[in-house]
């Protein structure tokens, strides 16, 4: 890799520069004309052609549907857009003219943000996707990564269970990384965020109500997300909010309730059938029966529940003067299925949008707010309560310790502190609320320069701030408090107190025109980014009731990122295309030696569609457009490290604390660091085909793409003795994805009463590790993926040849019946001997297809959707059997029993390495069905109303047996189920 200095940096900064100015032309007509494009709604038309008429000399509007133009005052200016009808206004001498375009039926999204400016989708030239999301859709989801579930091939997203504040993995074309974050970039209107999360609050995307976005864009390939450079390996996501238009205010209301049922429970004996197992196996007069209780309880009835939720909110859009403006207000009260958690969520947001000094200086002034209140569940509860003894009682009143909840004690009374806790007492006994406050916001301002119009600049200040406050509590003579506790009963006060920053410099200059004599057009664009981020936290721990001090540590880390960019827009014929984007990249993480980056890329597109052997299919197709890119960019996100480059010392706790008398003291530890650690970088190339049918009624593309990653950031361990540590982020290794994506959108049925929307995608993936240590040695392997069940045991592996997170088991021998033979594995290297030389990489835990299909059908005032997603080739290992299904987990012989899973094999111990526990967890799952009636002409057609009705997950078909086969970790441990959700709503235009 090329290290690019400072002053390099600055050389190539005003090499582009130069380039830029050198293209200018400055040739002048008689009377410059400008003014705005809007559509029927009052929504801006980006990228809208202007054209004079009878020439070849034109230019597009802005983001904001501004336009400006030089052209005869007594000539024709023709406005066109796909999906709108195309307009011919005269000019009449007049300097500002202001055009409404109307829809036509088959309008799609054309304008794609690529980063630091736009383009038409037909001029793209990276694997670029727009989602606009419907209305619809935006009623039924809670956070705005709701929206991208199944939206477009190529990414997967995984949700977080159904945790109330939802939340999820996002994966673009796959992972990258094995130890730096796989997550992809995420820029809300011109601010990339910390994507990170907070205490208190993980999903980075709860503060965006879906109400309130207009489009996402989706980069996939290195060609469309170089020009971020830095941070863009795992694709970027840009967020585009809604703004205020001109005209009388639009207010918007939306409201919906839900009620959220859990789907599907374990499956496990009830009291009854329990004692029979224990009679049978231990019998009746045994120690084992003599601890069987007289109740019949179903735990997970106890820790599991039915709710109701609701969701409002309120915006209202318009213009004051020459101010344009939106104003939103958004409530949500999630209640989740498992008892005691919830999220009450209130988010506010307003967009100034005004114009100056002849509308040649564009503002746009953003500020989102929310303040978050998530209250969280022990979810150890969902994991104990199928085992947990059904005999035995939820409280038992006459019992002081525990608070009168049942716990397993011991004959003189005292706690068997190895025995699992109540699953009650785990959601009741236990408070943890976190309040959580978060402002993301930008002043951007867009100039116009009067001396020559087709060069703009653009200056984007930007901030993310979050702060979070979340005490933790176990009340005293809580059972928990009995198992976790250094003073065994006494109640704990964890206060956990976090604060982030991130603050945003941007500026650009960019440059278009159009060059009739020789037919082209030419996009340049030169700028510079100062990114900041800055965090802080506390852990304070006090023992109950006295607050007495137990343990207080704290922490205050930054980091800081620098760049200059680059990107030239060619355009020949308008059939033949160039992209070409450099970046230079440099960051606090690394040593001086290794601080910069250099991340170019290359993009070519053929419009084949404009070629003259092409006229005669022009009637029937609309768009054939062949795409080839190539690029490199770059990881440096170490989620928990901010100098992995520098010797630092940690604190030791809680695991390295020594007592002396009653007094536990705390040691400092050495950090690993890797004084050359640097940039790894990822190589894409990206082939792909965009086509259009019947006026685009029929549209899709299909890509093919390679991605190699080298110079992996991984964890490995080092030498005893080596670095007072044992493992280090280091350079080392190497991985690559290759894939295909297809996608096809059709209109099978358009008519004035009637419109039918088909949607399908499908996307292939495979991931390998190419390289993972230095010596290449075949057999070398990293452990991952713990579980539950015996002391470190792990059941995946990172190793060369095979998928990263390959599960890593004992391939088990099955008799002539089918039935496992307990303790028998196949020796696969024949030595005579089974150990940790047979166990097998086998299969994993991505998918290896991932496909999606949606309907939509508008039946006069009717509208009815269905949406279905399914993932192929994704295996799970069901921790929940293996650690539920061995006979000689019944009954401990330190006082306690344990329940079994009714499914599955029982063996007489556990098997914890064997493949019988590898589970397919191919699925099919529909994510939601809808029906709505629109009343559009109240209030004499000043006000449109929709009524709808929902239900999301409502069923799921797949051979794996247990709660959800959609497990990110690909180990189904804890997994907070996803419920049922009926949903009543309403929509209202006001």
């Amino acid at each position: 890799m090329e290290h690019v200095h400072l002053k390099t940096g600055w050389k190539m900064f005003l090499t582009l520069l130069a380039g830029l100015f050198f293209a200018l032309d400055v040739s002048a007509q008689k009377i410059t004309v400008q003014g705005t494009v809007k559509d029927q709604a009052g929504e801006p038309v980006t990228g809208a052609n202007v054209i004079v008429k009878g020439e070849t000399h034109g230019t597009m509007t802005d983001i904001d549907g501004h336009f400006r133009i030089d052209a005869p005052g007594n000539g024709i200016l023709t406005f066109s857009f796909i999906g709108y009808t195309t307009k011919d206004v005269p000019i009449e001498n007049r300097t500002q003219i202001n055009v409404i375009l109307e829809e036509n039926v088959f309008s799609l999204g054309e304008v794609v943000a690529i980063g630091y400016g736009t383009v038409k989708k037909s001029d793209a030239t990276g694997a670029v996707t727009t989602i606009k999301p419907d209305e619809v859709n935006k009623g039924l989801a809670t956070s705005a990564q709701d929206l991208l579930v199944g939206a477009t091939p190529g990414v997967v997203v995984t949700l977080n269970g159904g945790k109330p504040e939802g939340g999820g993995d996002i994966r673009i074309r796959g992972g990258s990384s094995l130890n730096a974050t796989n997550d992809p970039l995420i820029v809300i209107d011109g601010v990339p965020v910390d994507n990170s999360g907070i205490t208190g609050m993980s999903n980075a995307l709860s503060m965006i109500p879906p109400d309130n976005i207009e489009s996402f864009t989706i980069l996939k390939d290195a060609s469309a997300t170089a020009i971020y450079g830095s941070r863009a390996s795992n694709g970027v996501i840009i967020i585009t909010t809604k703004k205020g238009t001109s005209g009388r205010p639009q207010i918007n209301f939306n409201a919906n309730v839900s009620v959220n049922t859990p789907r599907k429970k374990v499956g496990v004996y009830d009291a009854s059938e329990f004692r029979g197992i224990v009679a049978e196996r231990y019998g009746m007069g045994s120690q084992a029966y003599a601890l069987l209780g007289n109740y019949n309880t179903n735990w997970q009835d106890e820790i599991l529940r039915t709710t109701v939720s609701s969701d409002y909110n309120l915006s209202v859009g318009g213009q004051y003067k020459i101010l344009p403006y939106r104003v939103s207000v958004t409530y949500t009260n999630q209640n989740g299925i498992l008892k005691t958690s919830s999220m009450n969520r209130t988010t506010a947001s307003i967009t100034l949008t005004p114009k100056f000094f002849n509308n040649t200086l564009s503002v746009t002034a953003n500020v989102k707010g929310m303040y978050i209140r998530n209250q969280f569940a022990d979810e150890n509860a969902i994991g104990v309560a199928p085992s947990f003894d059904p005999t035995q009682p939820v409280k038992v009143p006459e019992q002081e310790i525990g608070n009168g909840y049942f716990m397993w004690l011991r004959p003189n009374g005292s706690v068997i502190d190895i025995a699992p806790l109540n699953p009650a007492s785990l959601l009741d006994e236990r408070s943890m609320v976190a309040k959580v406050y978060r402002s993301v916001g930008n002043l951007q301002l867009d100039y116009v320069m009067p001396f020559l119009p087709e060069l703009r600049a653009n200056l984007n200040l930007g901030y993310d701030v979050s702060k979070s406050n979340q005490p933790n509590k176990m009340y005293p003579n809580s059972p928990i408090t009995y198992k976790e506790n250094k003073k065994l009963g006494l109640g704990q006060t964890e206060k956990l107190k976090q604060f982030k920053r991130n603050e945003l410099l941007d500026f650009y200059l960019n440059y278009k025109n159009s060059f009739d004599q020789i037919r082209s057009d030419l996009d340049v664009m030169a700028g510079y980014s100062w990114q900041r981020f800055y965090k802080d936290g506390s852990t304070n721990t006090t023992l109950m009731p006295d607050d007495e001090p137990w343990f207080y540590s704290s922490y205050a880390d930054h980091l800081q990122l620098l760049s200059f960019f680059g990107r030239i827009n060619y355009t020949f014929k308008n059939t033949y295309l160039l992209t070409f984007t450099l970046r230079g990249d440099a960051t606090s993480r690394f040593s001086k030696d290794h601080r910069w980056g250099t991340f170019p890329s290359v993009a070519l597109g053929w419009k084949i569609i404009n070629e003259p052997f092409m006229q005669r299919a022009t009637d029937v197709m609309n768009e054939l457009k062949l795409r080839l890119g190539y690029g490199v960019t770059g990881q440096q996100d170490i989620s928990n490290s901010y100098f992995p480059y520098l010797p630092l010392y940690s604190l030791g706790y809680p695991t390295a604390a020594y007592p002396f008398g009653d007094t536990y003291y705390n040691t400092l530890r050495a950090d690993g660091f890797d004084p050359d650690i640097k940039w790894e970088e990822t190589t894409t190339y990206n082939i792909g085909l965009d086509f259009g049918f019947l006026n685009n009624t029929i549209n899709g593309s299909i890509d093919y793409y390679y991605r190699k990653t080298n110079d992996l950031i991984s964890q490995i361990p080092v030498p005893a003795g080596s670095n007072l540590t044992n493992e280090i982020y280091t350079n080392i290794g190497s991985l690559r994805n290759e894939g295909i994506e297809f996608s096809i959108n059709a209109k099978p049925i358009v008519t004035n009463n009637v419109q039918w929307d088909v949607g399908f995608n499908i996307a292939w993936n495979s991931n390998k590790i190419t390289k993972l240590n230095r010596n290449n040695d075949p057999d070398y392997y990293i452990p991952v993926g713990g579980i539950s069940g015996g002391t470190g045991n792990t059941v995946q592996a990172h190793k060369v040849g095979y998928p990263a997170f390959s599960y890593l088991l004992y391939e088990q021998v099955y008799d002539k019946d089918g039935k496992p033979i307990e303790g028998l594995y196949v020796d696969r290297n024949g030595d005579g001997i089974i150990d940790e030389n047979d166990k097998r990489l086998y299969k994993s835990r991505d998918p290896k297809v991932i496909m999606s299909f949606t309907t939509k059908v508008n039946f006069y005032h009717f509208d009815f959707s269905l949406a279905l997603r399914a993932n192929l080739g994704n295996y799970v290992y069901d921790n929940v059997l293996s650690n539920n299904s061995s006979y000689s987990a019944i009954y401990n012989s330190a006082g306690y029993l344990n329940n079994l899973v009714k499914r599955g094999q029982k063996f007489q111990g556990p098997q914890y390495m064997s493949d019988y526990y590898l589970k397919n967890a191919g699925f099919l799952r529909c994510d939601h069905i809808t029906l709505g009636y629109t009343w559009d002409n109240l209030l004499k057609n000043k006000m449109n109303l929709r009524l709808y009705g929902a239900v999301q997950n409502p069923f799921v078909i797949t051979k794996y047996k247990g709660l959800d086969p959609e497990v990110f970790s690909g180990i189904d441990n804890n997994v907070y189920p996803r419920p049922t959700t009926y949903m009543l709503g309403v929509i209202l235009t006001y």
